[in-house]
């Protein structure tokens, strides 16, 4: 097992509840097994707004480019990853 920080950022933080967490997972696991465990430990509308299309995913201040990351990227005991709602401004 190894433990990882979640971050929510703006808007995610209301849709989930919480600003930060800190999830045990199993070694190996990659960005999307987390999503799929977000979606067991916070329920289905707060994994629906982590997982909309204009929501980005940074793991240790790096964003995933490509869809195709949520299955490539490997996490490692310590890592942090965030999710950010898109920005707006004028």
């Amino acid at each position: 097992m190894m433990s990882l920080s979640v971050r929510f950022f703006a808007s995610l933080k209301e849709d989930v509840g919480q600003d930060a967490m800190e999830v045990e997972v199993a070694s190996g696991m990659v960005v999307k097994d987390l999503l799929d465990r977000l979606a067991d430990d916070l329920g289905a509308s707060a994994y629906a707004a982590l997982t909309a299309e204009n929501v980005r995913i940074a793991v240790n201040h790096e964003l995933l480019a490509a869809p195709g990351d949520l299955v490539a990227t490997r996490l490692r005991a310590g890592d942090e990853i965030a999710f950010l709602p898109p920005v707006t401004g004028g």
